[in-house]
């Protein structure tokens, strides 16, 4: 389709992928609303620019979530190293991921920085919660080959984070045990 949209088709759109592109969004800012809200108005902001030139695309929330993806990475690109504390984040805990906006600061900053391939099935599997027998079929692959994926995806992120520049001098990244090494080491004394 091509031309100029009617109206009534891009208020359908909306409607219907609104709510998942807010989730999707949400999620992976680990829910910092205003930073949400943001980057889902930039993203429609683009669509009415895109749609209007190049008629709206065969499935809308795939095209909005490619576009919500691109702006999430170039935010996190963005963010001055210095503002972000990588002890925020337990390293340890292979199920843990992004539940505070300055957590998902953190990964986010550090996913866009990771090859696509790493960055996505991570994505795949803590944001949209697939489970890895979903992501081998979507990918054609076997549960053990993206169960070997996701743990060098994991160590690729770990790296990342710990390598972070700018580190605040005090932080410790947390370890397995809980808090900070600084924190175990004082409540074992």
């Amino acid at each position: 389709m091509t031309g100029p949209l009617p109206e009534q088709d891009l208020i359908l759109a909306y409607r219907e992928t609104i709510r998942p592109l807010y989730a999707y969004v949400s999620r992976r800012v680990g829910g910092d609303f205003n930073l949400a809200e943001d980057l889902v108005q930039e993203t429609w902001m683009r669509a009415l620019d895109d749609w209007q030139a190049k008629g709206r695309p065969d499935d809308p929330l795939a095209w909005l979530r490619r576009v919500a993806h691109n702006l999430l990475v170039s935010h996190y690109r963005r963010i001055k190293d210095q503002a972000l504390d990588p002890s925020v984040m337990d390293l340890a805990d292979e199920r843990s991921w992004p539940s505070t906006p300055d957590a998902a600061a953190v990964v986010g900053w550090a996913m866009a920085r990771l090859r696509l391939v790493h960055a996505e099935i991570l994505e795949d599997f803590y944001f949209d919660e697939k489970p890895v027998q979903q992501i081998a079929a979507e990918r054609g692959l076997s549960e053990r080959a993206v169960e070997g994926r996701l743990r060098r995806a994991r160590a690729k992120l770990r790296d990342k984070i710990e390598h972070m520049p700018s580190r605040p001098a005090d932080s410790r990244l947390r370890t397995a045990g809980g808090g900070t090494e600084h924190e175990r080491q004082t409540r074992t004394r």
